[in-house]
């Protein structure tokens, strides 16, 4: 990467990062914190709130990347970033779920994922790009794994609010970012035409279709089993709130010491596919494992240590699969429409998970998630294409 190319593709993953350290840092502690809130004794409105963001996410992602077109990428951005602090502030005065709901309805407003990457896009060579889409998925996991760090410590010391007004001055840090320390879109891309390749046919490319199934799906089951899973750290393993993060550290920084290697090598080697599918369906083993209802610190560490490590290794092969396998003049569009198929799964998975617990228990979220897994596992095994290795070689 030139210096510009790395200035960018780093300050764009970081105000990704920034965003999404915010929407992850409410996963850990929300549903205990919503026990005592009216109407916290409802599963279905706690997996409404978590799970609202993402619907609002996916109405308006697309809408967004095309006002970048015509407006301009970083004025989009820093108005999405606006709404989201926003809707950050709302949530942190609110005194029911229903106001939750709605600050975390304006969070979502701001969807300016597609015009994140789409700046990515027009300031990196297509050599390059791939690299700078793994960083930003890279970071998608990093932050994730350190909120269920942070989380737990926040939340004890400035509570549910002071969590929620954090994620507004992170959303005011990032302008900052973007105004400041990214780079000015390229001349020739910023002049550069609209796709050549029509908008159906990246909608409706089977290959695409699997990995947008697959981000849906990754982020449903994310979503849903944190709906369960703090209480189930309570209950069942008797870590109080305050304590979850001396589990959730070590497990988390095991999980990068775990994933890093594999990852490296089968990108070198050509073997991505295998060490895929191997992350799914090591997820669909957890799932499994956790609907059997296990007690105790050991095995719900383990557990959390397998999925830590199979959504990692997902998470950032996934947007890098997307931009390498999208037609080179429609890699926007590509990933618009990917981080659309994200937001739903976002709602998806929040509203699935308050459902099913609603209706038929905290283990059953867990079914559902396992049955999640083994539909991507299905389609997952059917993709075509997959990037050769790294030495040379077109994609197989």
């Amino acid at each position: 990467m030139t210096a510009p190319e790395l200035r960018a593709s780093v300050s764009l993953a970081t105000i990704f990062a920034l965003r999404m350290l915010g929407l992850f840092l409410i996963l850990p502690v929300f549903a205990v914190h919503a026990r005592g809130m009216p109407g916290g004794n409802d599963a279905t409105l706690i997996g409404l709130a978590l799970g609202i963001y993402g619907l609002t996410q996916a109405v308006l992602q697309i809408p967004l990347g095309v006002a970048s077109d015509r407006f301009g990428r970083k004025p989009v951005i820093v108005f999405g970033l606006l709404l989201f602090a926003a809707g950050s502030f709302i949530a942190a005065g609110a005194h029911d779920l229903a106001t939750v709901i709605a600050g975390r309805a304006v969070q979502g407003a701001g969807a300016i994922s597609a015009a994140i990457t789409a700046l990515i896009a027009d300031s990196t060579r297509d050599a390059q790009r791939t690299k700078a889409m793994a960083m930003v998925g890279a970071s998608i996991g990093l932050t994730f794994s350190l909120s269920l760090v942070g989380a737990p410590l926040l939340y004890a010391s400035v509570g549910m609010g002071g969590i929620f007004a954090l994620t507004g001055l992170l959303a005011l840090a990032a302008i900052a970012v973007v105004t400041l320390v990214t780079p000015a879109v390229p001349p020739a891309a910023a002049a550069s035409g609209t796709s050549r390749t029509p908008f159906a046919r990246v909608a409706l490319e089977p290959d695409l279709l699997r990995l947008n199934f697959g981000i849906f799906t990754l982020h449903a089951a994310q979503m849903a089993m944190f709906v369960v899973l703090p209480t189930w750290l309570a209950d069942r393993a008797g870590i109080a709130l305050g304590d979850h993060w001396k589990l959730y550290l070590p497990v988390v920084l095991l999980s990068f010491a775990l994933m890093m290697p594999p990852l490296i090598w089968s990108e070198r080697v050509g073997r991505l596919r295998g060490l895929f599918l191997a992350a799914v369906a090591l997820l669909l083993g957890v799932q499994v494992l956790l609907a059997l209802q296990p007690s105790g610190l050991v095995p719900l560490a383990l557990l959390l240590l397998g999925f830590f490590v199979g959504f990692n290794i997902l998470e950032a092969s996934l947007p890098s699969l997307v931009s390498r396998l999208a037609p080179p003049d429609a890699k926007g569009t590509a990933l618009g429409i990917y981080n659309t198929t994200q937001s739903l799964g976002l709602f998806f998975g929040g509203v699935l998970g308050g459902w099913v617990q609603h209706g038929w228990g905290k283990p059953a979220v867990f079914d559902a998630c396992a049955v999640l897994m083994a539909l991507w596992l299905l389609v997952a095994a059917r993709q075509r294409r997959w990037p050769a290795a790294a030495h040379g070689g077109a994609a197989a």
